[in-house]
């Protein structure tokens, strides 16, 4: 059985802070569950209490179009290095799009990203650790920069064509706001 906690300890944020992926977990009431795996420099730990996250370009938009429907969102970090331990953040999240001024002030915490189109902000409630001894063991080798080249070749224009043509609604045809 896993430990609780009511807030992300020192020892906890440290744990998140190493790690290079994390898995966000969102749903609407009705429809598909989205789990979508996120790496690169996009996660911060602001307190105790609040983390954020900057949901980059993809295939799809599923996270942003759950959030505007339901606001339940969970986080899994998974060690795939040293001690075994998987630590799950539970809590209700904001979403930020360029348009939005939180999203401008929250920004200045990452580093320049090409393909950004959101920023999440999550108030954690609930946190879960459990063993992870099934996790296997593995190594990092380096950050893809598939998406960052991408989204530079693309440049401003193109990102908001792909947006246009891949971003607006969900699998389930849910609204994703990306254009407000």
């Amino acid at each position: 059985m896993g430990k609780r906690f009511t807030e992300i300890n020192e020892k906890q944020a440290s744990f998140i802070a190493d790690q290079k992926i994390f898995f966000v977990g969102t749903a609407a009431s009705d429809g598909r569950v989205n789990v979508s795996p996120k790496g690169m420099d996009s996660f911060r730990v602001i307190d105790n209490h609040k983390i954020v996250w900057l949901n980059l370009t993809g295939s799809g938009n599923e996270t942003a179009a759950h959030l505007q429907l339901n606001d339940r969102m969970t986080i899994m970090f998974c060690a795939f290095d040293g001690k075994p331990l998987i630590l799950r953040l539970y809590g209700n999240a904001t979403i930020y799009h360029p348009r939005d001024e939180k999203f401008n002030d929250l920004n200045a915490l990452f580093p320049e990203i090409p393909g950004k189109r959101q920023i999440i902000e999550m108030n954690v409630d609930l946190v879960q650790e459990s063993c992870g001894f099934a996790v296997p063991l593995l190594d990092f080798k380096e950050e893809r920069v598939i998406l960052k080249n991408w989204a530079d070749k693309q440049g401003e224009e193109g990102i908001n064509n792909y947006w246009a043509a891949k971003n607006t609604k969900s699998i389930d045809n849910f609204d994703t706001k990306i254009f407000g």
